[in-house]
């Protein structure tokens, strides 16, 4: 990348860690914290964690849109202040209620898609691969950061600090937006308003990308549901005071590298991008049995563990696989489409997780979460078996192949 595209790059995956690292902080927090606010319910605690996800998944598409007409600045600029204006109220709510209306208003600045749009404007073709790669390593490190931080937060201020720290970061963000990021070349031509249907209509009916969605839908229902149990079981079997609750997140994420690193290895240059892919699955769903065993500290460790290398290997393939499963000309609706089912996912784990953890217990809603990942992983593995050893071969030219 040349030097003002590497300033462009740079400043983006800034602004998105920034917005990332605040939605990120309360996933931990909220299944402990919550319950202190007036009218809490495990059913509204779930609804906390996952509206965000339902706004974010009705506006991701018209948000992208008025960035075609408009430009992607104020979107972005419009959408953090939704962002920080929803982490003000989350921060001064007193109720349950103040927080859900909070989380949705954070979820309507849903500007990811204008943010990766902005990413291709500024980018040259045979760059954008990797423009994108670098965003996305943000997003995994806010994800890692958030998981310590917030936890770090809560102990000293409560979940209030948490949501205020989320006003700064915002705040931040458009700081980077108005003053980092350079001012944006014309952007590329955009297809017609009939045409752009015409890709939405194509992407609905294509089978590999329909599996792929579900793929992301099934993954983050999975992630959101998982965070309403996991504090309980910090607390429960490992005796853990929720003060303490970042020295388990940080040792098992920093401790799946040794997965997720090897992994990545093994798809890339080992010529086995299939088995890799199903591999992730198999260890999700492990890391699920174990979860859902007689809880021992054993295997709470090493079920985070094992949950964190599935996810994070998952999180970072899906997106790739997304891209080169369509031709460029309808790649940003095809991810468009994606980060819809990836939020919608994210509402359905928080909302009816919370529903499911009310009235059926911690040990149904996992039961749920480990049927999803077989069934996923069951629709994947024919596939494979269908492809034979063609791994090898599609390495080799280069071809990301569909799980």
């Amino acid at each position: 990348m040349n030097a003002l595209e590497r300033r462009t790059v740079s400043a983006l995956a800034l602004l998105y860690s920034f917005r990332m690292l605040g939605l990120f902080m309360v996933l931990p927090l909220l299944a402990v914290y919550a319950t202190d606010l007036r009218g809490a319910t495990p059913a509204l605690i779930g609804l906390a964690l996952g509206i965000y996800g339902l706004s974010q998944a009705l506006l991701q598409i018209p948000l992208g849109w008025l960035s075609d007409r408009i430009g992607r600045r104020p979107v972005i600029v419009g959408g953090l202040l939704l962002f920080a204006l929803g982490s003000l109220v989350a921060a001064m709510a007193e109720s349950l209620s103040g927080v859900i209306l909070g989380r949705a208003l954070q979820g309507a600045g849903a500007i990811a898609g204008t943010v990766m749009a902005l990413v291709a404007d500024q980018t040259r073709d045979e760059q954008r691969t990797k423009a994108m790669a670098v965003v996305g390593a943000s997003i995994g490190l806010a994800f890692t950061l958030a998981l310590v931080i917030g936890p770090l937060v809560a102990a000293w201020g409560g979940l209030s600090a948490v949501f205020y720290l989320t006003v700064a970061l915002a705040l931040c963000g458009i700081a980077v937006v108005l003053f980092v990021v350079p001012a944006s070349a014309p952007a590329r031509e955009h297809d017609a308003v009939g045409a752009r249907g015409n890709l939405i209509l194509r992407s609905l009916a294509d089978a590999e990308l329909l599996r792929l969605n579900a793929g992301v839908f099934i993954l983050h229902f999975t992630l959101m549901a998982a965070f309403l149990v996991i504090p309980g079981m910090l607390q429960e079997v490992l005796s853990l005071a929720r003060e303490s609750h970042w020295q388990v997140y940080l040792a098992v994420v920093l401790l799946s590298l040794l997965g997720v690193v090897p992994l990545m290895r093994w798809a890339e240059r080992g010529g086995r991008p299939r088995a890799a892919f199903a591999m992730g699955l198999m260890l999700l769903s492990l890391a699920l049995s174990l979860l859902v065993a007689p809880p021992q500290s054993l295997l709470v460790w090493l079920g985070l563990w094992l949950f964190f290398i599935g996810f994070n290997y998952l999180e970072a393939t899906l997106p790739s696989l997304v891209s080169k499963s369509v031709a460029p000309r309808g790649r940003g609706t095809a991810l468009g489409l994606y980060a819809t089912c990836q939020f919608l996912g994210a509402f359905a784990g928080g909302a009816l997780g919370g529903i499911l953890l009310q009235w059926w217990g911690a040990h149904a809603l996992l039961l749920l979460c480990l049927a999803l990942v077989l069934g996923w992983l069951l629709l994947a593995l024919p596939r494979m078996a269908c492809a034979g050893g063609g791994d090898a071969v599609e390495s080799a030219k280069g071809e990301m192949p569909h799980p």
